[in-house]
């Protein structure tokens, strides 16, 4: 048997927010880790946000912490606000430049690069680590009134996964438990919490960072 093909995630964490909103889903950051952990032998997954730093409680840092400790390396980069011309409280933070460096940087230790993006700046990026000899995978949508990932972007890598058709394996869902053979009906499970340990969204609340 050969071995397993080496596999690196790179996760644009507002991107993926966006995608997954706009899809009508909620990411569970567990079940992805475990489903690409079924696909290969997953070496590093890492989660890009900027963070807002006031003093204001972030939305994201529960998503963050958590990440941190399960498995997960979490880059961050301080976001920076403004008010724009019409008065609008508006963010910056990009952490496209950090991806880019970590993506370059596992390229000749990996066999397989897993983005999750739809940015068409990252065709260059993409290309540049094909020269290397990494396959590149990228994970967006085309499901959305525009698709969600640049049409360059798409033609560059080697593979394109809509991000609706991972829904299944990447979703926060509870199954009710099975009754038992030729006995009564189970109870249903009492309603789990309203907020779990993981927040399904990290971004909700927070000003939305542009594109």
């Amino acid at each position: 048997m050969s071995d397993p093909e080496r596999l690196a995630l790179f996760i644009d964490g507002a991107n993926l927010y966006a995608a997954s909103r706009t899809l009508g889903f909620d990411v569970d950051y567990r079940n992805l880790l475990n489903y690409f952990r079924g696909e290969g032998y997953l070496v590093r997954a890492y989660y890009y946000t900027a963070l807002l730093e006031s003093d204001e409680y972030s939305p994201l840092r529960p998503l963050v912490d958590w990440l941190g400790y399960n498995g997960y390396s979490v880059v961050t980069k301080p976001a920076k606000e403004f008010t724009d011309a019409t008065g609008r409280r508006r963010v910056k933070g990009n952490v496209d430049v950090e991806l880019a460096v970590d993506m370059l940087d596992m390229a000749p230790r990996i066999d397989h690069a897993v983005l999750f993006s739809g940015d068409g700046d990252f065709r260059r990026l993409v290309e540049a680590v094909q020269r290397q000899g990494t396959k590149v995978t990228v994970v967006s949508t085309i499901r959305t009134q525009p698709a969600m990932i640049a049409d360059e972007l798409r033609r560059q890598a080697d593979g394109f996964v809509d991000l609706m058709d991972m829904a299944e394996h990447i979703t926060r869902r509870q199954v009710e438990p099975r009754p038992r053979m030729g006995g009564a009906p189970q109870p249903r499970p009492a309603a789990p919490p309203a907020r779990m340990p993981t927040p399904a969204d990290p971004f909700q609340g927070a000003p939305e960072l542009p594109e």
